[in-house]
Order: C-alpha cells, then sequence, then structure tokens
C-alpha cells in the first residue's frame, strides 16, 4: 500500500517530463551509404538531362555580355552576370564563367573608363 502511494505520488510529481516524443526507438536504421549513393546517381542524371538548359541560359548569358561592351554596360552587363550564375548552377560551367567574367569587365569598364571619354 505505502508502495502504491510512493509511485503515485512519483507519477504526479513526474508526469510531465515522460511526455516525451519516442519515435526514434521504432524508426527504421539509416544506412547513410546507400542514401549517398541515390543522391549521387540521382546528380548524374539531372546533369545529363538539364546539360542543353545549362548550354542554353549560357549562350544567352555570353551574348548579353558581350553586348554591355558595346552598349548598356550596366543593364546588359547584370544581366549577364545573373544569367551566367544560372548557367553554371545548370552545368554549364564555362559559359557562365566567361559571361560573369565579361559581364564584371563591362560594368567596371562602364563605370569607371567610359566616364572620361
Amino acid at each position: 500500500m505505502e508502495n502504491e502511494r510512493h509511485n503515485r505520488e512519483y507519477e504526479e510529481k513526474y508526469e510531465s517530463d515522460f511526455m516525451e516524443e519516442t519515435a526514434a526507438e521504432v524508426a527504421v536504421p539509416v544506412h547513410p551509404r546507400h542514401e549517398r549513393v541515390e543522391r549521387e546517381h540521382a546528380h548524374d542524371e539531372r546533369e545529363v538531362v538539364g546539360s542543353d538548359e545549362g548550354k542554353g541560359y549560357g549562350r544567352l548569358a555570353l551574348i548579353l555580355s558581350i553586348l554591355s561592351l558595346f552598349f548598356l554596360p550596366i543593364i546588359l552587363g547584370a544581366a549577364g552576370i545573373v544569367l551566367g550564375f544560372i548557367a553554371r548552377r545548370k552545368g554549364a560551367k564555362t559559359l557562365g564563367s566567361w559571361s560573369i567574367g565579361i559581364g564584371i569587365v563591362s560594368i567596371l569598364i562602364g563605370t569607371f573608363i567610359l566616364p572620361f571619354f
């Protein structure tokens, strides 16, 4: 009887401490190597599918960056830089990098050198 009273007091005192989720105890074990292989495989498929789209963005970005050397350097240069980053993300790393570089050079020339001519 005293034992029951002690158990009841213990439950009343510490009842809120045991109101926790215990989903981890019944969860399926995680296999990190298997998930990494699946992610790498999905990444490879995405590169193959998205490479044409990245080249399109890269070509457009390169055209805008080159045009920015001749007129509207701030606007077209910024557009070339933004599209260059998009092209790099989609897989066209070379076209994107050239677009970013030419766009930056065009903005610098248009901002600091052309005002003196």
